[in-house]
Protein backbone atom coordinates (compact mmCIF):
# COMPACT_ATOMS: atom_id res chain seq x y z
CA UNK A 1 0.00 0.00 0.00
CA UNK A 2 1.44 3.20 -0.73
CA UNK A 3 0.93 6.64 1.10
CA UNK A 4 2.11 10.02 -0.11
CA UNK A 5 1.49 12.86 2.42
CA UNK A 6 1.66 16.54 2.57
CA UNK A 7 5.30 17.69 2.62
CA UNK A 8 4.94 20.85 3.83
CA UNK A 9 6.19 21.73 7.60
CA UNK A 10 3.63 21.46 10.61
CA UNK A 11 2.17 24.69 11.52
CA UNK A 12 2.00 25.85 15.34
CA UNK A 13 -0.92 27.63 14.69
CA UNK A 14 -2.58 29.42 11.94
CA UNK A 15 -4.85 33.03 12.18
CA UNK A 16 -8.11 32.02 11.56
CA UNK A 17 -8.55 34.65 9.32
CA UNK A 18 -6.41 33.42 7.29
CA UNK A 19 -7.94 29.99 6.78
CA UNK A 20 -9.17 30.01 3.29
CA UNK A 21 -12.00 27.16 3.18
CA UNK A 22 -13.39 29.32 -0.23
CA UNK A 23 -9.92 28.50 -2.10
CA UNK A 24 -8.44 25.04 -1.43
CA UNK A 25 -5.99 22.48 -2.59
CA UNK A 26 -5.98 19.28 -1.77
CA UNK A 27 -3.20 18.22 -4.44
CA UNK A 28 -0.12 15.86 -3.37
CA UNK A 29 -2.17 14.51 -0.68
CA UNK A 30 -2.77 10.91 -0.87
CA UNK A 31 -2.65 11.25 -4.55
CA UNK A 32 -1.26 7.95 -5.32
CA UNK A 33 -2.60 5.57 -2.46
CA UNK A 34 -3.38 2.21 -3.72
CA UNK A 35 -4.20 -0.96 -1.94
CA UNK A 36 -4.65 -4.94 -2.94
CA UNK A 37 -5.20 -7.70 -0.74
CA UNK A 38 -7.24 -10.79 -0.08
CA UNK A 39 -9.70 -10.52 2.80
CA UNK A 40 -10.04 -13.72 4.29
CA UNK A 41 -13.03 -12.95 6.54
CA UNK A 42 -16.12 -15.88 5.81
CA UNK A 43 -18.37 -13.18 4.75
CA UNK A 44 -16.18 -12.05 1.79
CA UNK A 45 -13.38 -14.01 0.62
CA UNK A 46 -12.56 -11.78 -2.08
CA UNK A 47 -9.62 -9.39 -2.93
CA UNK A 48 -10.11 -5.88 -1.95
CA UNK A 49 -9.03 -3.18 -4.50
CA UNK A 50 -8.87 0.49 -4.68
CA UNK A 51 -6.22 2.99 -6.14
CA UNK A 52 -6.51 6.84 -5.91
CA UNK A 53 -4.43 9.21 -8.74
CA UNK A 54 -4.88 12.52 -8.86
CA UNK A 55 -5.14 14.04 -12.70
CA UNK A 56 -5.55 17.45 -13.85
CA UNK A 57 -8.38 18.63 -11.57
CA UNK A 58 -9.74 15.87 -10.04
CA UNK A 59 -8.89 13.16 -7.65
CA UNK A 60 -10.26 9.79 -9.18
CA UNK A 61 -10.95 6.40 -6.95
CA UNK A 62 -11.39 2.89 -8.96
CA UNK A 63 -12.54 0.42 -6.61
CA UNK A 64 -14.33 -2.53 -6.56
CA UNK A 65 -16.23 -1.95 -3.33
CA UNK A 66 -14.90 -5.01 -0.89
CA UNK A 67 -13.58 -4.22 2.42
CA UNK A 68 -9.81 -4.52 3.49
CA UNK A 69 -10.68 -5.92 7.12
CA UNK A 70 -12.66 -7.79 9.04
CA UNK A 71 -16.50 -7.22 8.72
CA UNK A 72 -19.63 -9.39 10.45
CA UNK A 73 -21.64 -11.63 8.87
CA UNK A 74 -23.64 -11.32 5.97
CA UNK A 75 -26.73 -12.31 5.20
CA UNK A 76 -27.43 -11.97 9.06
CA UNK A 77 -31.36 -11.73 10.20
CA UNK A 78 -31.05 -7.40 10.32
CA UNK A 79 -29.23 -7.64 7.03
CA UNK A 80 -30.43 -10.53 4.87
CA UNK A 81 -28.20 -9.29 1.26
CA UNK A 82 -24.89 -10.79 0.31
CA UNK A 83 -21.63 -8.93 -0.84
CA UNK A 84 -20.27 -9.05 -4.29
CA UNK A 85 -18.20 -6.80 -5.81
CA UNK A 86 -18.85 -3.74 -7.63
CA UNK A 87 -17.78 -1.37 -10.44
CA UNK A 88 -16.62 2.37 -8.63
CA UNK A 89 -14.98 4.90 -11.24
CA UNK A 90 -15.54 8.01 -9.60
CA UNK A 91 -13.98 10.98 -9.20
CA UNK A 92 -14.47 14.65 -6.93
CA UNK A 93 -12.30 17.89 -7.47
CA UNK A 94 -8.73 18.18 -6.31
CA UNK A 95 -9.32 22.13 -5.63
CA UNK A 96 -12.45 22.16 -3.76
CA UNK A 97 -14.58 25.71 -2.93
CA UNK A 98 -16.47 25.71 0.00
CA UNK A 99 -19.81 27.88 0.43
CA UNK A 100 -21.43 29.10 3.77
CA UNK A 101 -24.83 27.16 2.93
CA UNK A 102 -25.27 23.85 2.13
CA UNK A 103 -24.51 22.91 -1.59
CA UNK A 104 -25.68 19.47 -1.58
CA UNK A 105 -27.22 16.54 0.86
CA UNK A 106 -26.59 13.07 0.92
CA UNK A 107 -29.12 10.60 -0.62
CA UNK A 108 -29.34 7.15 -2.38
CA UNK A 109 -28.46 9.03 -5.98
CA UNK A 110 -25.34 11.67 -4.28
CA UNK A 111 -21.91 10.49 -3.80
CA UNK A 112 -21.47 11.32 0.08
CA UNK A 113 -17.77 10.57 -0.11
CA UNK A 114 -15.36 7.07 0.22
CA UNK A 115 -13.52 6.04 2.34
CA UNK A 116 -9.80 5.42 1.22
CA UNK A 117 -10.22 1.52 0.69
CA UNK A 118 -12.72 1.90 -1.68
CA UNK A 119 -15.66 1.98 0.66
CA UNK A 120 -18.78 4.10 0.00
CA UNK A 121 -20.31 6.44 2.46
CA UNK A 122 -24.03 6.49 2.79
CA UNK A 123 -25.19 7.34 5.92
CA UNK A 124 -28.81 7.57 5.80
CA UNK A 125 -31.49 4.56 5.26
CA UNK A 126 -34.31 3.53 2.58
CA UNK A 127 -35.99 2.42 6.03
CA UNK A 128 -39.28 4.64 6.82
CA UNK A 129 -42.71 4.25 8.64
CA UNK A 130 -46.38 5.71 8.28
CA UNK A 131 -47.76 7.95 10.18
CA UNK A 132 -49.17 5.59 12.34
CA UNK A 133 -45.88 3.28 12.80
CA UNK A 134 -47.67 -0.06 11.76
CA UNK A 135 -45.73 -0.09 8.11
CA UNK A 136 -42.16 0.47 8.36
CA UNK A 137 -40.47 -1.21 5.39
CA UNK A 138 -36.44 -1.33 5.47
CA UNK A 139 -36.18 -0.49 1.80
CA UNK A 140 -38.07 2.13 -0.66
CA UNK A 141 -41.75 3.22 0.52
CA UNK A 142 -43.86 6.06 0.82
CA UNK A 143 -43.67 6.50 4.70
CA UNK A 144 -42.32 9.81 5.56
CA UNK A 145 -40.46 9.29 8.68
CA UNK A 146 -36.83 8.12 7.91
CA UNK A 147 -35.26 5.63 9.92
CA UNK A 148 -31.91 5.47 11.39
CA UNK A 149 -29.47 2.91 11.26
CA UNK A 150 -27.72 4.42 14.30
CA UNK A 151 -28.63 5.72 17.81
CA UNK A 152 -31.74 3.44 17.95
CA UNK A 153 -32.95 0.68 19.42
CA UNK A 154 -36.36 -0.17 17.41
CA UNK A 155 -34.97 -1.36 14.12
CA UNK A 156 -32.37 -4.16 13.73
CA UNK A 157 -30.21 -3.34 10.44
CA UNK A 158 -27.67 -5.96 11.04
CA UNK A 159 -24.53 -3.64 11.11
CA UNK A 160 -21.46 -5.09 11.89
CA UNK A 161 -18.38 -3.42 13.95
CA UNK A 162 -17.39 -0.91 11.45
CA UNK A 163 -21.18 0.64 11.32
CA UNK A 164 -21.69 -0.64 8.00
CA UNK A 165 -23.90 -3.65 5.70
CA UNK A 166 -24.80 -4.64 2.13
CA UNK A 167 -27.55 -2.76 0.45
CA UNK A 168 -29.08 -4.84 -1.74
CA UNK A 169 -26.83 -4.24 -4.40
CA UNK A 170 -24.37 -6.19 -2.74
CA UNK A 171 -22.77 -2.83 -1.82
CA UNK A 172 -20.95 -2.96 1.01
CA UNK A 173 -21.26 0.65 2.97
CA UNK A 174 -20.82 2.62 5.89
CA UNK A 175 -23.13 4.44 8.38
CA UNK A 176 -20.55 5.58 10.79
CA UNK A 177 -16.94 5.27 11.40
CA UNK A 178 -15.27 2.81 10.03
CA UNK A 179 -13.60 1.55 13.01
CA UNK A 180 -11.86 -1.80 11.45
CA UNK A 181 -10.03 0.39 8.81
CA UNK A 182 -9.09 2.94 11.61
CA UNK A 183 -7.54 0.45 13.90
CA UNK A 184 -5.72 -1.06 10.96
CA UNK A 185 -4.74 2.42 10.09
CA UNK A 186 -2.99 2.41 13.84
CA UNK A 187 -3.00 5.93 14.36
CA UNK A 188 -4.00 6.02 17.58
CA UNK A 189 -5.12 9.20 19.13
CA UNK A 190 -4.64 11.40 16.41
CA UNK A 191 -5.82 13.53 13.37
CA UNK A 192 -6.54 10.30 11.06
CA UNK A 193 -7.41 11.25 7.52
CA UNK A 194 -9.67 8.35 6.35
CA UNK A 195 -11.27 9.25 2.75
CA UNK A 196 -12.96 11.87 0.94
CA UNK A 197 -16.42 14.12 0.30
CA UNK A 198 -17.93 14.16 -2.97
CA UNK A 199 -16.94 17.68 -3.13
CA UNK A 200 -13.41 17.29 -2.34
CA UNK A 201 -12.62 18.13 0.55
CA UNK A 202 -10.81 15.86 3.45
CA UNK A 203 -13.17 13.25 6.39
CA UNK A 204 -10.70 12.93 9.69
CA UNK A 205 -12.27 10.06 11.98
CA UNK A 206 -13.30 11.13 15.39
CA UNK A 207 -10.24 13.31 16.54
CA UNK A 208 -9.56 17.03 15.97
CA UNK A 209 -7.53 19.76 17.31
CA UNK A 210 -9.28 21.21 20.52
CA UNK A 211 -8.40 24.89 18.95
CA UNK A 212 -9.23 24.47 15.36
CA UNK A 213 -6.35 26.75 14.25
CA UNK A 214 -3.84 25.95 16.31
CA UNK A 215 -2.02 22.53 15.81
CA UNK A 216 -0.54 22.11 19.03
CA UNK A 217 -3.65 22.04 21.32
CA UNK A 218 -4.55 19.29 22.72
CA UNK A 219 -6.90 16.36 20.74
CA UNK A 220 -10.10 15.71 21.70
CA UNK A 221 -12.86 13.70 20.14
CA UNK A 222 -15.21 15.85 17.79
CA UNK A 223 -18.74 16.39 18.96
CA UNK A 224 -21.62 16.67 16.59
CA UNK A 225 -24.05 20.24 17.16
CA UNK A 226 -27.46 17.87 17.04
CA UNK A 227 -29.44 17.41 19.82
CA UNK A 228 -33.07 15.38 19.63
CA UNK A 229 -35.92 17.94 19.62
CA UNK A 230 -38.33 18.74 22.58
CA UNK A 231 -41.24 17.24 20.99
CA UNK A 232 -41.62 14.96 18.56
CA UNK A 233 -42.69 16.80 15.08
CA UNK A 234 -46.47 16.75 14.15
CA UNK A 235 -47.79 13.15 12.61
CA UNK A 236 -44.78 11.37 14.02
CA UNK A 237 -45.58 8.08 14.96
CA UNK A 238 -46.11 7.57 18.66
CA UNK A 239 -43.01 7.82 21.30
CA UNK A 240 -44.54 4.66 22.86
CA UNK A 241 -44.01 2.67 19.66
CA UNK A 242 -41.05 4.45 18.57
CA UNK A 243 -38.47 6.54 21.31
CA UNK A 244 -37.21 9.56 19.99
CA UNK A 245 -34.03 9.36 17.77
CA UNK A 246 -35.56 6.57 16.01
CA UNK A 247 -35.92 8.74 12.78
CA UNK A 248 -33.84 11.27 11.17
CA UNK A 249 -36.67 14.26 11.88
CA UNK A 250 -36.45 13.47 16.03
CA UNK A 251 -33.21 15.48 15.94
CA UNK A 252 -32.21 19.48 15.19
CA UNK A 253 -29.26 21.22 14.36
CA UNK A 254 -28.15 23.70 17.38
CA UNK A 255 -25.01 25.95 15.80
CA UNK A 256 -22.63 26.11 18.67
CA UNK A 257 -23.55 23.06 20.44
CA UNK A 258 -20.77 20.92 19.58
CA UNK A 259 -17.56 21.50 17.42
CA UNK A 260 -19.10 20.70 13.91
CA UNK A 261 -21.47 22.43 11.64
CA UNK A 262 -24.63 21.16 10.55
CA UNK A 263 -22.56 18.86 7.72
CA UNK A 264 -20.25 17.54 10.49
CA UNK A 265 -17.19 19.56 9.20
CA UNK A 266 -15.68 22.58 10.55
CA UNK A 267 -12.19 24.92 9.14
CA UNK A 268 -8.91 24.53 10.42
CA UNK A 269 -5.80 22.88 10.52
CA UNK A 270 -4.91 19.38 10.23
CA UNK A 271 -1.57 17.38 9.74
CA UNK A 272 -2.03 16.92 5.90
CA UNK A 273 -3.62 20.74 5.46
CA UNK A 274 -1.13 22.93 8.53
CA UNK A 275 -2.59 26.33 6.23
CA UNK A 276 -5.69 25.01 6.97
CA UNK A 277 -8.84 23.68 5.09
CA UNK A 278 -12.63 23.10 5.23
CA UNK A 279 -12.52 19.24 6.56
CA UNK A 280 -15.61 17.04 7.27
CA UNK A 281 -15.64 14.16 10.27
CA UNK A 282 -16.72 10.75 11.70
CA UNK A 283 -18.00 10.58 14.74
CA UNK A 284 -19.26 9.07 17.49
CA UNK A 285 -22.20 11.22 17.73
CA UNK A 286 -24.83 12.22 15.50
CA UNK A 287 -25.23 12.67 12.46
CA UNK A 288 -22.10 10.01 12.61
CA UNK A 289 -21.00 10.75 8.94
CA UNK A 290 -21.56 13.78 6.88
CA UNK A 291 -25.00 13.85 5.44
CA UNK A 292 -24.85 17.59 3.73
CA UNK A 293 -21.73 18.84 2.11
CA UNK A 294 -20.29 22.61 1.60
CA UNK A 295 -18.69 22.50 -1.44
CA UNK A 296 -19.80 24.10 -4.16
CA UNK A 297 -20.79 21.75 -7.20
Amino acid sequence: MSLQGCVEPHAASVNPMSLRANQSSTVGVLCDYAQEEFNSTPSVKATSKARWSCEGSRRKLTANGIPDHPTGVFPNPGNPETMSEQRIQVSMPLFPEATPSITRKGGPRVMTGYVLNGIKIDPGTAGTCNDAGTHCPMGPSFGRWNIEAMGQSSFNFGTDPSNAHVQPSGTYHYHGIPEEFVAKLNKGVAMTLIGWAGDGFPIYARYGYSVASDAHSALKVMQGSYRLKATPDANRPPTSLYAMGTFEQDREYVAGLGDLDECNGRIGVTPEFPQGIYHYYATDSYPYLQRCMKGKL
